[in-house]
């Protein structure tokens, strides 16, 4: 299980966006003018329904589905993919307006020139704070059916409210965002006309948001894809060699499988804790602060240091340190990895799982999947240029125009007080 982010582009050429498991060894509201577009339809991301996309291991399967070229983005059918709604979505991705002091817009923690998430050991917090986990990459997040490295929300349109209203991400009133929307025109003519809103409201961007990272934020012609479509020379000897390690010795194939190369379950691999921890009050703060409101005990609040990830979805102890396997598209552009950003390269990031996983503050819970892997060191070369291969060019858009906000008063009125 990887996790991510350094940009060197050799060294990150892979793995996930923050716990691959390489190495492992055995919302809605009304819709008024909309027209949909035809990508593949599943269930409603609102709802809270488990979403399987095509090719996608349904939860309790037991096979390993084979690594894939990635289908059409899923879409839920109550909100559809719409050109005007997606423009819409882009805007308010860059958007600060949407951030609690108007500084932390999506894009603060997901920035375009960092692979679309955020390249240091842990994502950038609200002003003030300290984040806790590493910023994953918002590049094909249309495809898992959980998000956050604690698999807290099933949908895009969850999980950008979750993230805008965050204490220490957008830290956002949405009532207070609704207000600024509507000062705008812009905002108010695009959302009339998308939405069929007398207002901008905010259930209503986190939809538009999402319609733009289904519909832009997508990668679907990596070398690995452009291989199981029928292109043998996309893939190099060497990244054959590291694929037939991937699926054999490595054992890679056990958790990053199928299309995503994930299978979006949940594992403690050992990965240690972030020294930043210890030794940054504000952390420690941001830290016990999430402890207390996700409801650990007295004696957890108190004394652990690690992260309990998927233990807080459950307050099973056994899950205690598992975060969700992430995919290993895109992963060229994401380093440092793992949920708290410890490994800075791709090489790291194999020689971690070649030596058995690390240690924690949980490792009785540690997988009996991660165990010393015995590669060369041309083996891990081999394996590292096959995990280049779930990486294609850097996705670049060309940033929208913010719209600007209209004077309470004209200026004739401006004047007439000055009278």
């Amino acid at each position: 299980m990887f996790e991510k982010k350094n940009r060197n582009p050799i060294a990150v050429a892979v793995v996930m966006t923050t716990t691959l498991m390489v190495g492992c060894t055995s919302q809605a509201g009304s819709v008024a003018t909309e027209t949909a577009a035809a990508p593949t339809v599943v269930a409603s991301m609102d709802s809270g329904t488990p979403i399987v996309a095509p090719g996608l291991k349904p939860a309790g399967a037991s096979i390993n589905p084979s690594l894939a070229a990635l289908g059409p983005v899923p879409v839920p059918p109550d909100n559809p993919i719409t050109p005007a709604k997606v423009e819409l979505g882009k805007m308010l991705f860059f958007e600060p307006a949407i951030g609690g002091d108007t500084s932390t817009p999506c894009s603060a923690c997901h920035e375009p020139d960092q692979g679309w998430a955020w390249a240091e050991d842990i994502s950038r917090g609200y002003p003030g704070t300290v984040h806790w986990r590493n910023s994953q990459t918002a590049v094909n997040s249309a495809y898992y059916p959980r998000l956050f490295w604690a698999g807290s929300v099933s949908s895009l349109e969850a999980q950008a409210k979750s993230a805008a209203g965050g204490a220490v991400a957008g830290n956002a009133e949405f009532d207070i965002v609704e207000a600024r929307l509507a000062l705008m025109p812009e905002y108010r003519k695009r959302f009339n006309e998308v939405f069929g809103d007398e207002m901008p409201l905010y259930r209503n961007a986190f939809r538009a948001i999402a319609a733009f990272e289904r519909a832009e934020l997508v990668q679907r012609d990596a070398p690995i894809d452009n291989y199981f479509n029928g292109d043998d020379s996309a893939l190099s000897e060497e990244q054959k060699r590291g694929m037939a390690l991937f699926n054999g010795k490595a054992n890679c194939i056990e958790c990053h499988n199928g299309p995503m190369a994930t299978d979006f379950d949940f594992y403690n691999i050992g990965v240690p804790t972030l020294e930043r921890w210890k030794t940054d009050g504000l952390a420690q703060i941001t830290y016990r602060y999430e402890m207390y409101a996700k409801g650990s005990n007295e004696e957890m609040y108190r004394n652990s240091k690690g992260d309990p990830g998927f233990y807080f979805r459950g307050k099973n102890s056994w899950d205690k340190g598992k975060f969700r396997v992430p995919s290993l598209r895109y992963t060229m552009y994401t380093a440092p990895y793992m949920h708290n950003g410890t490994l800075m390269t791709l090489e790291d990031v194999v020689d971690f799982y070649n030596e058995g996983g690390g240690h924690n503050d949980y490792s009785k819970n540690k997988s009996d999947l991660i165990k010393p892997l015995g590669l060369s060191d041309e083996e891990k070369e081999d394996l590292v240029a096959f995990l280049e291969a779930f990486s294609g060019d850097e996705i670049e858009i060309e940033r929208p125009k913010m719209p600007g906000y209209a004077p309470l008063f004209t200026k004739a009125e401006l004047m007439m007080e000055k009278k």
